[in-house]
């Protein structure tokens, strides 16, 4: 690793981006993230980039749809209600097999909402926002230095599968300052985009890049080509953390800056002699069913905290399949649960 330096998340999330060789950002400003467009905005002509900011969340997304055909490494940012926008560019470019990033750094709803943080947008990035059957790559990091680690990587992982990623964090992430270190040089692989529209110079067959399959087998096939990919996805690139599982009372499934809380209630729930694990999904799809599938049957239950009304808690039941009980416990409105909140809600499960 190289130098390191104290930023925002949000700027490091930029950062990341251009170190991994992006050289396109379209995006529209909307608070908690818009210090990622300011910062795009900054740097991109001093690496003969492009930055444009976009008449709307729509218009980002089709910008983006453009430049991602041309092969170029390209990514938009933007934070929920603007996200609910992009959602049938997203599912246009997933069909049409364009690798890109999408930042969405999350602020509670529903509706206009607040800028306070929420994990409430893990529906629309898991199941698929859009219309049809597709998937997105989503990465959930929940500190400054995973939020660089995890962008660069997202870039590689758009490029390898030529799908979409995003990076779901949560407007305290991307407002918090924290030291990261960044390697000196990024190796970026060698992905080559035979596919990609950069003019034939009269020597190859044109490229094609379309979602449109007007005859239903070809449209068929094409569904059942894009279902393998995220089968070899879901083998290759799951991501996880797990903490101080074995042997627990009970194991806490959180992720992105929750997960921070759950780590200090751990430390706390120790001193009463209460042994807390913690399942961290750090891929939220593809998701580590089988982390939890490993640990079902070892604590006495499983709790699941999160920023919304209980929405990865759904995931984590289909893991757990039947074989422990899992309780849930959310905060909404962008109010954060306190250490004791949730130790308190472990000692109820735990009676």
């Amino acid at each position: 690793m190289g130098e390191k330096l104290l930023m925002k998340g949000n700027e490091v999330i930029a950062e990341a981006a251009l170190r991994a060789g992006c050289r396109y950002y379209f995006g529209y400003p909307i608070t908690p993230q818009t210090e990622i467009a300011h910062y795009m905005a900054k740097m991109m002509p001093k690496v003969n980039g492009t930055f444009i900011q976009a008449e709307s969340e729509v218009a980002a997304i089709n910008m983006v749809y453009g430049a991602a055909s041309a092969g170029a490494r390209v990514m938009t940012s933007s934070s929920s209600p603007g996200i609910s926008l992009k959602q049938e560019g997203i599912s246009y470019a997933s069909c049409a097999e364009l690798p890109a990033v999408i930042v969405n750094i999350v602020r509670c709803g529903p509706g206009l909402g607040g800028i306070l943080p929420s994990q409430g947008d893990y529906f629309q990035a898991v199941k698929g926002g859009g219309h049809g059957d597709y998937k997105l790559v989503v990465l959930a990091p929940y500190s400054v230095q995973e939020l660089y680690e995890l962008t660069v990587e997202a870039f590689n992982i758009a490029d390898r599968y030529r799908v979409l990623a995003m990076i779901m964090g949560d407007g305290t992430l991307g407002q918090m300052m924290e030291a990261v270190e960044f390697r000196d040089k990024e190796e970026t692989p060698d992905f080559k985009k035979d596919w990609a529209l950069t003019g034939t110079g009269m020597n190859r067959e044109h490229n094609v890049v379309t979602s449109i399959y007007i005859k239903p087998e070809e449209l068929e096939a094409h569904n059942i080509k894009l279902q393998k990919k995220y089968e070899q996805i879901a083998l290759n690139e799951t991501r996880v953390e797990v903490y101080n599982c074995d042997d627990a009372d009970i194991i806490v499934a959180a992720y992105g800056s929750v997960a921070r809380i759950v780590k200090n209630v751990i430390k706390m729930a120790q001193k009463e002699g209460i042994k807390v694990g913690l399942i961290r999904p750090i891929t939220l799809w593809p998701f580590p069913s089988k982390a939890f599938e490993k640990y079902a049957q070892v604590p006495k239950a499983f709790l699941t905290v999160e920023l919304s009304a209980g929405q990865m808690v759904e995931d984590v039941r289909l893991a757990v399949n039947g074989k422990n009980n899992v309780h849930f416990y959310g905060r909404m409105g962008g109010m954060l649960p306190t250490q004791k909140e949730i130790l308190d809600r472990i000692k109820q499960i735990l009676k």
